[in-house]
């Protein structure tokens, strides 16, 4: 009976971590698909009602989501790594030292070559300010959490009195360098990594503004409710989920909706409330669909999910070789030319693809590809996928 428990526990993480990963390409293949958003501008091409919407019900609902539920589930995992170091009797400094100086390698090749943008690399530098923090008490870390937001209030709160963001930004400026940046990722594969580069920097100032410091205190929660084991042997039924539910739902809602009608990022006090509200609605999701995965119809959708988030890191990559491919000139070079609700789509196309692909690839390997190369460099072993036939 414990190994069943056991085994949906790990099936919970992984299908939260597959739901995250569906979230995230969301938001990351409309950088892919038009070289407006990093200028935070909209496409006059793209402007009816319909295409209007899409955007909105994004930013409402997903944007500034997704990635504190990933966040939270790397810290979740960091957690049980180390656990699991102390169980084997390995050093765990060195070999998440190690871990994270692959994860930083990789995040930086695939922030230059195939995506605007890159968050592994990030975790792997904020990774090691949570490895500092290991052995803090969890009051402590739930207090560095706490300030690193009071901290962005300050701050944002600041931004949106005292600099006028309207005069900052030139829609006329916005636009023409939108233009630009499609261009050129329509162009050559050098085309297209000068461009990545050349929005390292706009990239780089969000970081240090926002998602670092999110990113750090959703790895500090995420530590601790491991430590908890808060999320081991669940059913459902907890009341403690339907709470989460209720408050996460109607403040997140409401900061999300706030957010979207200001205009998302292009307007200080919007980003301001989401940067609040963002971590309620996140965790209204993953209490939502813990408790559905927990009843006879939501079963499947844990089965159905979990493969593809236990194997992430290959498939977040994936994703970027899928829109790479699909937008850039050096595939189809669609970029500029679908509409934010085709743009959806291939986004769930990709995500249904890479599901199946999830479930073929775990039915013949332990690990995914990724995956396998970085546990030997975490391990400091040759790599070894090990097929599902050789475990035994």
């Amino acid at each position: 009976m414990s190994q069943v428990l056991d085994r949906t526990r790990i099936q919970d993480i992984d299908a939260l971590r597959g739901f995250a990963l569906l979230g995230i390409l969301v938001v990351n293949i409309t950088f892919a698909a038009s070289g407006f958003p990093i200028h935070v501008a909209e496409d006059p091409a793209y402007n009816s009602w319909l295409d209007q919407s899409v955007r909105w019900l994004s930013t409402a609902f997903v944007d500034m989501k997704f990635y504190l539920l990933f966040s939270f589930l790397f810290g979740y995992s960091f957690q049980l790594q180390m656990e699991a170091a102390q169980r084997a009797g390995a050093a765990f400094r060195p070999r998440m030292l190690r871990r994270l100086g692959g994860l930083f390698v990789i995040g930086v090749l695939h922030g230059v070559f195939l995506i605007t943008g890159d968050i592994l690399s990030v975790y792997a530098i904020i990774g090691l300010v949570l490895l500092g923090m290991r052995r803090v008490k969890d009051r402590t870390a739930l207090i560095v959490a706490g300030a690193i937001y009071a901290y962005l209030f300050v701050t944002l709160a600041a931004a949106s009195v005292f600099l006028d963001t309207a005069a900052i930004l030139d829609p006329s400026a916005a636009v023409s360098a939108a233009q630009q940046t499609t261009a050129n990722l329509a162009g050559s594969f050098s085309d297209v990594i000068g461009e990545h580069v050349r929005a390292l920097p706009t990239y780089g100032l969000s970081l240090l503004a926002v998602q670092g410091p999110t990113t750090l205190a959703a790895f500090l929660v995420g530590m601790v409710v491991g430590r908890r084991r808060m999320l081991k042997n669940l059913n459902g039924n907890e009341a403690v989920l339907r709470l989460i539910q209720l408050v996460g739902f109607t403040v997140g809602i409401t900061g999300g909706v706030y957010y979207a009608s200001l205009g998302g990022n292009s307007d200080t006090r919007g980003v301001l409330i989401s940067v609040l509200t963002a971590p309620f609605l996140s965790a209204a999701y993953a209490a939502s669909l813990l408790r559905f995965m927990h009843t006879d119809r939501g079963e499947d959708i844990r089965r159905l999910l979990a493969p593809a988030g236990r194997m992430a890191l290959s498939n977040y990559l994936g994703q970027s070789v899928a829109t790479l491919l699909l937008f850039t000139g050096v595939g189809f070079g669609l970029v500029g030319q679908v509409s934010p609700l085709e743009t959806m789509g291939f986004a769930v196309g990709i995500f249904v693809l890479q599901v199946i692909l999830s479930h073929m690839w775990l039915n013949n390997f332990r690990y995914g590809p990724v995956e396998g190369a970085l546990r030997a460099v975490t391990n400091a072993t040759a790599p070894s996928w090990r097929r599902i036939d050789q475990a035994a």
